[in-house]
């Protein structure tokens, strides 16, 4: 959008404002004093903390919620053009933009710090946000989760850093204006919009291709595809298996006794010392090291990354000790991907490795299932019991077709079928699911909630 000029913008509408990433932005837009109105078609906790805002939310999405007075109209990317409130918004001239092209264009305004790639993007955020904090660096935050000690998705700060999720899906993170970008990892995923994984290696590429040679692009020197990624920028990566990184963790050891696990650190063959983490798993060691690499390259000491890492709470659903239930320990997991299922399985198996594992799995999407079907079918020998729940329609985003194309009831046959050990109980329905979770359960079982739908629902059930 040229000539944008949002201190000329008061009030501004948000279709779809329920969702993870565009509720962060209006709650951004509250604390700059513009008038927020928006819509959704489900109540939720999000929805519940922004009215509390004092923004008032329709939950039948309809022309009429569209006001001539409306200055700018932000929609979610699930929400289509021919969608009605947008074409009331059109009728009525007003300004529209996706949620990925707002964040852009504030992201133009900072220096921004943008983390993408298909697993642990939230984690990897919040953990370079949460060390910029300690640093006293006060860093803005948009993250696609919820931080416990922050407004959920958003920490607004008034230094020049901006540190930003930039998801994959339909090349969105293409919209940010970054500065310094870190690559967790690449591997296939949102095949709805993906043929292939070079497609997206070269979306990646056209990604690091923003960065001015004076930039900093951070990858992870363990990925192969990644290495495919050529930038013109300055480049420094991280690894555990590649001994040519610039930035290598080495002597990990997990502690199962007090659920921590630490790791030595060299920069470029220097030792910075042992680093300690309270979350578990290879993939959080991972999830560290771009951070890491961020704050000494803002001149960080070394110190105070040790004491930032060490007291990061964790995000909300990702492995997030929830409560006790009928005397086994519950935790709630946003994964969905295949490769996300299997390390975070190993990641708790880590942790408890003489508890029983109970997984109950909600699969995202039917297009992902189909396309990653086989890869699923391996992702599941560390638990000991699988409820796999029917698999979750993405709204919006999926046609009958592709929903009748395969069923979670499939793929529990094609895990049985490779794995006669698991036993696996398939659901329909969280009800269901909520019932056969107490038809089996026992005192000291580990329970992980898992998947991105609404999977999630039943932990109010449990609390």
């Amino acid at each position: 959008m040229k000539n944008f000029n949002l201190n000329k913008i008061q009030k501004i509408f948000f279709s779809g404002i329920g969702g993870i990433g565009i509720s962060a932005l209006a709650k951004w837009m509250v604390h700059l004093n513009k008038t927020v109105i928006g819509s959704d078609i489900n109540q939720s906790e999000i929805t519940d903390t922004l009215q509390k805002k004092g923004i008032k939310i329709y939950f039948q999405q309809k022309p009429e919620n569209i006001t001539k007075d409306i200055d700018l109209f932000i929609y979610s990317p699930a929400v289509p053009p021919n969608h009605p409130e947008r074409q009331k918004a059109k009728e009525y001239k007003i300004p529209q933009l996706s949620y990925p092209e707002f964040l852009g264009i504030l992201s133009k305004n900072y220096y921004t710090i943008a983390i993408s790639g298909t697993h642990g993007k939230s984690t990897v955020t919040a953990l370079t946000g949460w060390i910029l904090e300690k640093a006293q660096l006060d860093p803005t935050v948009v993250v696609g989760s919820k931080m416990k000690f922050w407004e959920d998705n958003l920490r607004l700060g008034k230094s020049k850093y901006l540190v930003a999720e930039a998801c994959e899906w339909k090349a969105h993170m293409l919209q940010i204006q970054p500065k310094i970008i870190i690559l967790n990892n690449l591997e296939l995923d949102h095949p709805d919009y993906y043929k292939n994984v070079n497609q997206e290696i070269q979306t990646f590429q056209k990604f690091a291709n923003k960065l001015k040679t004076q930039d900093l692009l951070i990858l992870n020197g363990d990925d192969k595809n990644l290495a495919k990624i050529k930038p013109k920028s300055r480049i420094l990566t991280f690894g555990i298996k590649n001994k040519r990184t610039d930035l290598i963790a080495k002597n990990i050891r997990v502690n199962s006794k007090k659920h921590l696990q630490t790791f030595e650190i060299y920069y470029q063959k220097k030792s910075l010392g042992q680093f300690e983490i309270k979350l578990p798993g290879i993939i959080n060691v991972y999830n560290c090291l771009g951070p890491i690499l961020v704050a000494l390259n803002l001149n960080i000491d070394v110190k105070t990354i040790k004491l930032a890492l060490k007291s990061f709470p964790g995000l909300w659903r990702r492995l997030e000790k929830i409560c006790y239930y009928k005397k086994a320990l519950i935790f709630a997991d946003y994964g969905h991907h295949p490769t996300a299922v299997r390390q975070t399985l190993k990641a708790i198996k880590d942790f408890y490795p003489k508890n029983r594992i109970v997984l109950i799995f909600q699969p995202h999407e039917h297009t992902r299932t189909k396309v990653l079907f086989s890869d699923y079918t391996k992702s599941f020998d560390q638990a000991d019991v699988l409820i796999l729940n029917e698999i979750y329609t993405v709204p919006g985003r999926e046609n009958q077709k592709q929903i009748n194309s395969v069923s979670s009831k499939d793929l529990a046959q094609a895990i049985q079928r490779r794995n006669k050990k698991i036993k696996i109980i398939y659901t329909q329905n969280l009800d269901q699911t909520k019932q056969a979770l107490d038809s089996l359960i026992k005192p000291k079982d580990i329970v992980i909630i898992m998947g991105a739908g609404d999977i999630y629902k039943i932990i109010a059930k449990l609390k």
